[in-house]
């Protein structure tokens, strides 16, 4: 069975190398081979998978900070797109990256409209979006949503049945419109999961362990700064974070920053911040399960990296700014709005870490959160209460080979 799975972007990749795991494993119990060819990076290769195109540095969030990669998604998606005219796949896999899923998932249905398409992991368009079409998109471009969000399943199912009823009463009408294609969202299937990152817990080292291996003394307060997975966040969010740290550093003793790196082009902006902010710090690399599973306290940008401190039980404080020309459009003019943008309070719907966006990320205000989890412990009794409520909501174990057992189920049909 030949499979394509297409993603972006540092998280895209990890997933990606996840699911591809749990497809050969559940593949080769079944007798079946697999071929994997990829948009993603190194992590999804040394998974198994043939490398189109290096997506992992192809990203960004916002509309000013998409305008550089433009011109790269372009020729990445060209170079796919050659690819797949030579090599047909027999299905299909999108993981989130949702403008150049999106075109990928088109030209599948246009070129190949008999290979199935499975959306895992989905944008997240239940939790903001800019227009109701993104999620008529998404719904449109594939024949499976894999969810791994309770609230993400329910918000599909939701616009499946709105599409489910409308169609009926057209149909109904004796002024039927012949050109509707009446397929559209109302054969999908939604199948919620559970989140990947529940897997990948068991592969982390105690808290005892981490800090052993790392050298770090017991009588220092050690905080995980996690600034940047994308150029963009070295611009808006390392120096606010590094300022923050560097407030807490001269507020408390004995406190040591540690940096994992998500990439290593990213090495010499951080070592600069580091020098220019005074900062006792370590820059870690190849060694971010260990740093997250040692930390006291993460300050940490906004993303999947919040469930994994959530799981390790880290008090966190997230962090996350845009180009401010872009927050000014999507607020006044586009209208965007959103409860939560921390993927720990999206799973229970309500605030367990604190959220400091746009302006009300300062570096007082960081210092603030901080210094409250450091210094206050029923604050930190209550978060890990939270963490479980969050725990609870991510699935049971198994949920990559879930998710690849019905990607499987939809290539052979």
């Amino acid at each position: 069975m030949r499979i394509f799975i297409s993603t972006g972007e540092v998280s895209g990749d990890l997933q990606g190398s996840l699911l591809i795991r749990s497809l050969q494993s559940q593949a080769a119990a079944s007798g079946l081979e697999l071929e994997i060819a990829a948009l993603g990076g190194d992590k999804m290769a040394a998974a198994g998978a043939k490398i189109i195109g290096n997506t992992v540095a192809i990203g960004s969030v916002g509309l000013v900070e998409a305008l550089p990669y433009i011109l790269p998604t372009l020729q990445v998606q060209h170079q796919a797109k050659a690819y797949l005219r030579k090599n047909p796949p027999d299905l299909v896999v999108l993981i989130d990256y949702m403008g150049g899923n999106i075109s990928v998932g088109n030209f599948i249905r246009h070129q190949f409209p008999q290979v199935p398409i499975v959306y895992y992991i989905a944008p997240q368009v239940w939790v903001s979006s800019i227009t109701k079409r993104d999620t008529e998109q998404i719904l449109n471009v594939c024949d499976r949503v894999l969810a791994i969000f309770p609230a993400e399943a329910r918000h599909f199912e939701a616009e499946i049945e709105k599409k489910q009823i409308k169609t009926k009463n057209t149909n109904t009408n004796t002024n039927i419109n012949t050109n509707i294609n009446t397929n559209i969202n109302t054969n999908k299937k939604i199948t919620w999961v559970g989140h990947p990152l529940v897997d990948r817990m068991p592969t982390f080292p105690t808290r005892e362990d981490a800090q052993s291996k790392l050298g770090m003394k017991n009588n220092v307060t050690n905080i995980a700064l996690l600034p940047a997975s994308r150029r963009q966040e070295i611009k808006y969010l390392l120096p606010v974070i590094f300022q923050a740290a560097r407030q807490i550093q001269d507020k408390t003793s004995e406190t040591h920053f540690w940096i994992p790196l998500s990439l290593e082009r990213y090495r010499q902006d951080i070592e600069k911040a580091i020098q220019e902010y005074g900062l006792q710090a370590t820059i870690i690399s190849e060694r971010k399960k260990e740093v997250l599973a040692a930390a006291d306290l993460a300050i940490t940008k906004c993303g999947t990296v919040n469930l994994e401190l959530g799981l390790l039980n880290v008090p966190q404080v997230v962090v996350y700014r845009l180009n401010p020309i872009t927050y000014w459009i999507a607020k006044k003019i586009l209208k965007v709005t959103f409860l939560f943008a921390s993927p720990v309070n999206l799973l229970v719907m309500k605030e367990i870490v604190p959220e400091l966006l746009q302006e009300q990320a300062t570096a007082d205000n960081i210092t603030q959160a901080a210094m409250e989890f450091l210094f206050n412990p029923q604050r930190c009794a209550q978060l890990k209460s939270d963490y479980q409520e969050m725990r609870q909501s991510m699935g049971e174990e198994g949920v990559c080979d879930r998710a690849a057992r019905e990607i499987l189920q939809m290539g052979i049909g």
